[in-house]
C-alpha cells in the first residue's frame, strides 16, 4: 500500500488535506443549549401546571374532567417539548464553531448529532430538577409520617379486622338457625349484618339464603313484614354494590390516566428528539451561511 508524499509539517498531503483530528462534538455549544432548554421546559412546565391546576376542582360537576385534564396535560407536554427543543437545538447549531474542508453531507449529520445531544442533556437536566423537587416532598411527607405512626396501627389493625370479618362470616354461618335468636343484642344482630354485608360485597353479590337472613333480622329489628323487610336489604345490597362499583370506576379511570400520560409523555420526548435535531440542522446552516 503506498502512502502519498506530505508536504512540509503542515500535516497535508499533496492530494488534499487531511481529516480534522478534533471532535465532531461541540460540547460548549450542546452545553449551552441544553441549559437554555431546560430553563424554558421549566418555564412552560410551571405555567402549564398553574394552568391545569386552576381548570380542576375538588366539586363534583366542577372544572375540567380527567380525562380532559389528562388530554390538555399530554398536548401541553408536546408544545414544551417542541419550543424548548428548538430553542435549544438551534443555538447549539449556530454556536458551535464552523468545521471547514468538511463535506456538506458531514457537516449536515454533525449538526443533527449536536442538536440531539443538547437535547439529551436537557432532558436529564430537567429530570434531575423534578427528581429533587419529589424527593423534597417525599422528605415532607416523611416528616408528618413520622408523628403519625398510629395511622400505621390503624391500618395494620383494619388489615386484621378483614380477615376477622371473613372468619367472623364463617362462624355465625356455622351457627346461624333458621330464625334469628330472640336473645341477640342489637349490636350482636349490626355486627352480624355488617360482616354478611361485607362478604356479599367483596365477593361481588350477596348471596339468596344470606338475603333472606338479613331479612329476618331486619323484621324482627324493625317490626316491618317479611316482604317489606326483603325490599330494604335489597335496597341497601343494591347501594352497597353501586358505592363499590364508583371506587372500582374511579380506580379504573386514574389508571388509565396514567397510562395515558406515560403515553404522552414518551412521544413528546421522541417530539422533542427529532425537534431538536431539526433544529440543530438548521442553527448550524444558517451559521455556515452567515460566517
Amino acid at each position: 500500500m503506498q502512502t502519498m508524499p506530505m508536504t512540509g509539517s503542515t500535516g497535508v498531503y499533496a492530494d488534499g488535506p487531511v481529516a480534522a483530528s478534533s471532535s465532531g462534538v461541540a460540547w460548549p455549544a450542546i452545553i449551552g443549549g441544553a441549559f437554555a432548554a431546560a430553563a424554558l421546559s421549566l418555564i412552560l412546565l410551571a405555567l402549564g401546571s398553574g394552568f391545569g391546576l386552576a381548570t380542576v376542582s375538588p366539586w363534583s360537576n366542577s372544572g375540567a374532567s380527567l380525562t380532559t385534564f389528562t388530554i390538555t396535560t399530554g398536548v401541553w407536554l408536546i408544545i414544551v417539548q417542541w419550543l424548548a427543543s428548538a430553542l435549544g437545538g438551534y443555538l447549539t447549531g449556530r454556536l458551535r464553531t464552523k468545521w471547514a474542508g468538511l463535506h456538506t453531507h458531514e457537516v449536515f449529520f454533525r449538526d443533527t448529532a449536536n442538536g440531539f445531544l443538547s437535547w439529551a442533556v436537557a432532558s436529564v437536566i430537567v429530570a434531575a430538577f423534578l427528581a429533587s423537587a419529589t424527593a423534597s416532598v417525599v422528605g415532607s411527607v416523611t416528616r408528618i409520617a413520622a408523628g403519625a405512626a398510629s395511622g400505621a396501627t390503624q391500618a395494620a389493625s383494619q388489615g386484621t379486622s378483614s380477615i376477622a370479618d371473613t372468619t367472623g362470616y364463617l362462624v355465625d354461618s356455622l351457627y346461624r338457625s333458621d330464625h334469628p335468636s330472640p336473645n341477640a343484642t342489637p349490636q350482636e344482630i349490626r355486627s352480624e349484618s355488617t360482616r354478611i354485608l361485607t362478604m356479599g360485597v367483596r365477593n361481588g353479590d350477596v348471596p339468596a339464603a344470606d338475603r333472606t337472613y338479613l331479612a329476618q333480622l331486619v323484621a324482627a329489628q324493625t317490626g316491618l313484614s317479611q316482604a317489606d323487610a326483603s325490599k330494604r336489604v335489597d335496597q341497601v345490597v343494591a347501594r352497597e354494590k353501586a358505592a363499590e362499583t364508583k371506587v372500582r370506576e374511579a380506580a379504573d379511570a386514574a389508571r388509565k390516566a396514567g397510562s395515558y400520560m406515560s403515553i404522552f409523555t414518551g412521544l413528546s420526548m421522541l417530539v422533542g428528539a427529532f425537534i431538536a435535531c431539526v433544529a440543530g440542522a438548521l442553527g448550524g446552516m444558517q451559521r455556515d451561511e452567515h460566517p
